[in-house]
């Protein structure tokens, strides 16, 4: 039988050269990647954190789960929208509706074959084809393109959605939290690293926030596109990596509390979201008010002040810095950036609402509220012309060249 195995062997790296090259390299690859050095601190090995005596370790393997449990929060999402917000929806007024536009086979005919926002010598050129005003066919193109787009019922079950995970999650994070010493005294984060036991509430945690910050990924491209989106997958690939490399050299500890400041403000702003959708602007804008107040407490007091001095002052104490300690707060680093990135958009809408006493996403990229808000312009135009056209009456006669408005 050996010598049977050792025949098929030689037969394999005779036939196949290149196929057993790549599996040496994927192997030496595998051995460099999961170098002690890079994940844990000096003197310490992965043996050292094999299961025993019932306490058990983590294990990069853990995170595979993350991926089917995301395709299951996928499906629950899509029943949950369907039967839980789209009722919800419809009980605030939002319903499902389609722009209807004047059919146009010479339009119709460029959007689909040339492109969807035509330039200035295209809609001069169809607008003489077509027999319209550049305004028209301007008009045409954009309700065509916001046939495109998803309507509010879909922002407002995206949003739903969203709020009904990170208020859940939140719920558990306290709960698994509220009783671990770690969570007031910050000492406590390293006492005994890298040998810390996993917690069942600290896997089920790590596993649900990674599994929905998937899902999140997965449905970006049929999800509402906004102008921060290439900074929405930015995020949470750098979330998705943040925890998994946490998660591998054992910064559970301090990686439940990165999550816990994250999510608790989340929450307000999805439900004030849901609120705009559904025109409530009073309670809208009470409940951004409130996000904003979270949200600059958690992420430019409590996150910089508490979570890095946690992660980048504190372990000085006990160990020497070497490459995970250092690679974790440079991801930490770049959360607090894209925190920066989110505040200025904040700080704009807050602005907004001070001044027009209205909130609406600057990071919407839907053009329906641009062509509600140019209606609403022309209709006051109209209404001065036909002001004027009254108000001159008889005498409109004396006004040269017919240039009433002048």
């Amino acid at each position: 039988m050996t010598q049977l195995y050792h025949s098929w062997a030689y037969t394999q790296r005779t036939l196949y050269p290149a196929k057993e090259g790549a599996l040496i390299m994927f192997q030496t690859f595998k051995e460099w990647f999961w170098m002690e050095k890079f994940w844990l601190p000096p003197t310490i090995k992965w043996s050292d954190l094999e299961d025993h005596d019932g306490l058990v370790f983590v294990k990069a393997s853990h995170l595979y789960m993350t991926i089917p449990y995301a395709f299951i929060l996928m499906i629950i999402r899509h029943f949950f929208e369907k039967f839980v917000a789209t009722p919800l929806a419809n009980a605030v007024g939002i319903q499902k509706t389609v722009q209807k536009i004047k059919p146009n086979t010479i339009l119709e005919n460029f959007f689909k074959h040339s492109a969807s926002k035509p330039s200035h010598t295209d809609i001069y050129g169809l607008a003489k084809k077509c027999n319209l005003t550049e305004r028209q066919v301007e008009r045409w193109f954009r309700s065509r393109r916001n046939q495109e787009k998803s309507c509010r019922m879909k922002k407002f079950q995206e949003s739903c959605w969203r709020f009904t995970f990170y208020l859940m999650i939140t719920v558990a994070g306290i709960v698994f939290l509220y009783d671990k010493p770690w969570t007031y005294d910050l000492w406590e984060v390293w006492d005994g690293y890298p040998k810390q036991p996993l917690l069942p509430s600290q896997y089920w945690y790590y596993i649900l926030e990674m599994s929905f910050y998937w899902s999140l990924l997965f449905s970006l491209g049929s999800d509402i596109k906004r102008k921060d989106f290439l900074a929405n997958v930015i995020h949470h690939l750098a979330a998705l990596s943040l925890m998994s490399f946490s998660w591998c050299a054992n910064y559970i500890r301090s990686g439940t509390l990165v999550m816990i400041v994250h999510d608790v403000s989340d929450i307000w702003l999805e439900s004030a979201k849901m609120f705009s959708y559904a025109g409530w602007k009073n309670t809208c804008n009470t409940l951004f008010f409130i996000f904003s107040v979270v949200f600059f407490i958690s992420r430019f007091i409590i996150f910089p002040f508490w979570i890095l001095y946690c992660t980048l002052i504190l372990p000085l104490h006990y160990l020497e810095p070497f490459f995970s300690y250092i690679f974790l707060n440079l991801q930490l680093m770049i959360l607090q950036g894209l925190h920066l990135y989110w505040g200025y958009f904040i700080l704009k809408m807050l602005s907004r609402c001070i001044f027009t006493k209205s909130i609406r996403d600057v990071r919407s990229d839907d053009e329906e509220e641009e062509e509600e808000e140019e209606e609403e312009e022309e209709g006051t135009k109209g209404k001065e012309t036909e002001y004027l056209k009254n108000s001159l009456g008889a005498d409109r006669h004396l006004i040269p060249n017919g240039q009433h408005g002048r």
